[in-house]
């Protein structure tokens, strides 16, 4: 018999200074018992650094073609394709060719990504977003995980900020492009 998976509630407080948005809101995660907690912790800030009108998470593991969130235009047209992890650059390249942008938040070594994509025939490749996350950063407010999270998510270029109760963690954001 297979494992459930729990579901997390996030009260979100977002501050992104970076791009002049700041918005209050709620999501849910269901957390696969394979998942492991800093992918999570990944996704959920992915999708409050790009929270926006059409923004959702998209079926996870039971759909291993689509993103892990994406942003739909009001007809179906993927916006934005959002990969956690270090994506194959096969996938990268169909993800380049199926959204008008691509973005990876990885917590991963970053230079595992680089190396694979290296050489590699990628659709607009250059034009790839990755957003860097230290796994640190992401156990650390794994640890204080529970079924229904508060947090105050602030963004200031490659620096973020959780506040969760009376506890404040901070850790970077690296941003950079495929070559």
């Amino acid at each position: 018999m297979a494992l459930p998976s729990t579901l997390l509630r996030f009260h979100i407080q977002l501050s992104d200074v970076t791009r002049g948005f700041y918005e209050t809101f709620e999501m849910r995660l269901a957390m696969h018992p394979s998942e492991s907690v800093p992918y999570l912790v990944t996704r959920a800030i992915a999708y409050s650094l790009n929270f926006q009108e059409g923004i959702e998470f998209t079926q996870g593991i039971s759909a291993p073609d689509d993103p892990a969130i994406w942003v739909k235009d009001p007809t179906g047209v993927i916006l934005t394709w959002i990969d956690i992890g270090n994506p194959s650059a096969r996938r990268l390249h169909k993800a380049s060719k199926a959204a008008k942008s691509v973005r990876v938040y990885t917590y991963r070594d970053p230079d595992i990504l680089q190396k694979e994509v290296a050489g590699e025939e990628i659709h607009r490749k250059k034009e790839i977003e990755v957003f860097v996350l230290e796994p640190k950063f992401l156990n650390t407010l794994g640890e204080v995980l529970t079924r229904d999270n508060h947090w105050d998510l602030l963004r200031d270029e490659e620096e973020l900020t959780v506040t969760v109760g009376d506890r404040t963690f901070t850790g970077s954001l690296k941003i950079l492009t495929l070559e």
